[in-house]
């Protein structure tokens, strides 16, 4: 890596990063209304999650991003359990409710952490090369294809060459069963994105070009019913 991560805030808003069902405005209020309960999406993320951490190396990593920080679940299981002790963490959401309740959570770790309020934008206030791992679990489902793209490219940008880029997302079923529940989803999607909190299911391998980066690991994963991509890709 070239440098630590700046932690200075952004001197300019950036563009809307883009939805897939709901305005940047929605968004916010929605996670905002629903804060804490985000926890209880357990029932078929932790499955996916665990896949994640199996595979992304983060007792290798000294420097962590991730995209959609939620209520720190996921970062509290990684600086207590699988970063190296001097290892940090930066975490951005749109949720101002959500970034109160990581900051509650992670409080512990002190200055190894580093929160954002996210502004919509597709860039982030990180320098090139500046961390080893990037991860985003459960957000790309929400944006549109042009603005998933973005992401990925951030994530290139900000990831040090052989640094690990960490996805999950609901995905399309491949079995009769989870193919009737990616059906069902996508209906309530179409109907009104906000019942779903306006994720639908995605295919990931398609947004990450071969020439920029090299698939180390991927498996879709069920939990009670509900398909999950997760992805491991390295940059090359």
């Amino acid at each position: 890596m070239t440098g630590p991560i700046d932690r200075r805030p952004p001197a300019l808003h950036a563009p809307e990063t883009g939805f897939a069902g709901l305005t940047t405005a929605q968004a916010e209020a929605f996670y905002d209304r629903h804060g804490a309960r985000q926890d209880h999406q357990g029932y078929y993320a932790t499955v996916a999650l665990t896949e994640l951490i199996l595979h992304a190396a983060f007792e290798q990593a000294q420097a962590v991003v991730e995209v959609g920080c939620g209520t720190g679940q996921f970062a509290e299981q990684l600086l207590a359990n699988h970063l190296p002790p001097a290892a940090t963490y930066w975490g951005g959401d749109l949720s101002a409710i959500m970034l109160r309740l990581t900051r509650q959570r992670l409080a512990r770790f002190g200055t190894r952490v580093t929160t954002w309020k996210a502004t919509g934008g597709a860039m982030l206030p990180l320098g090139e090369a500046s961390a080893d791992r990037f991860v985003s679990n459960y957000v790309l489902d929400l944006l549109a294809p042009e603005a998933i793209g973005r992401v990925v490219a951030e994530a290139h940008r900000i990831l040090a060459p052989g640094g690990r880029l960490g996805l999950v997302s609901l995905t399309p079923g491949e079995q009769p069963l989870t193919k009737l529940v990616t059906a069902l989803w996508k209906l309530r999607f179409a109907l009104r994105p906000a019942l779903v909190g306006g994720c639908r299911p995605v295919e990931l391998r398609p947004y990450l070009a071969p020439a920029a980066w090299k698939i180390s690991h991927r498996r879709v994963v069920v939990g009670r019913g509900i398909s999950s991509e997760v992805v491991v890709a390295v940059k090359r």
